[in-house]
């Protein structure tokens, strides 16, 4: 599952008309609806302030809003581009300074779904994945090796604790890392098994 990584914005200009759409993430309708709040505050003489956000896994939680455009050109497009996306718990405000160029309901519709799309593509995503988090006990003239290993499987090291010996904890998705430790120290080292834990990786 993907997410915005933070928040992003970008602009087109069309026949005159600027259209500027921010992303950003959101986890209920009233995170949503505060930030579009923010985004009028920001731009308080704007023709229209139109927005969609999706919430959930399913996108359980959607929602869409014209702002004074005609019916289903603007938060319409702007919520399909949002499902087509891929991307879950998001919240996108297209902000509109006419131009002084009517666009007509099919050039409303374009210019709304390329706005949401273009800045959906550029804004930074995360992505959603399970991996297994540990902690390991080990003497100082194991940190080389270790450090070897776990970087060649991708491993996070959230935590370096140098006291008699050496604790660090980490996360890694590589399932055999139990058994590649115990070989690389004939036996003497027992990795403790944290449990699973969500992360956000960077795509």
């Amino acid at each position: 599952m993907q997410r915005i990584k933070e928040e992003f914005c970008n602009q087109i200009d069309i026949e005159k008309s600027k259209f500027i759409t921010y992303v950003n993430r959101c986890f209920s309708d009233v995170e949503a609806k505060e930030y579009v709040m923010k985004i009028k505050k920001m731009h308080p003489d704007a023709t229209h302030h139109c927005y969609a956000f999706v919430v959930g896994e399913n996108h359980e939680i959607a929602r869409s809003n014209d702002d004074g455009e005609p019916s289903g050109t603007a938060g319409m497009p702007i919520l399909e581009a949002l499902r087509l996306s891929g991307v879950h718990d998001v919240v996108c405000v297209v902000v509109r300074y006419f131009g002084g160029i009517k666009l007509g309901a099919g050039g409303l519709v374009r210019a709304y779904s390329t706005s949401a799309s273009e800045a959906l593509k550029n804004a930074k995503h995360v992505e959603l994945v399970t991996m297994n988090s540990y902690s390991l006990t080990f003497s100082y003239d194991y940190i080389r090796p270790l450090d070897y290993l776990l970087e060649s499987k991708n491993a996070i090291i959230t935590n370096k604790d140098y006291d008699i010996s050496v604790t660090y904890t980490f996360f890694t998705d590589y399932p055999d890392i139990a058994k590649d430790i115990q070989e690389l120290s004939s036996g003497t080292l027992t990795l403790n098994d944290l449990g699973p834990t969500i992360l956000e990786k960077e795509l």
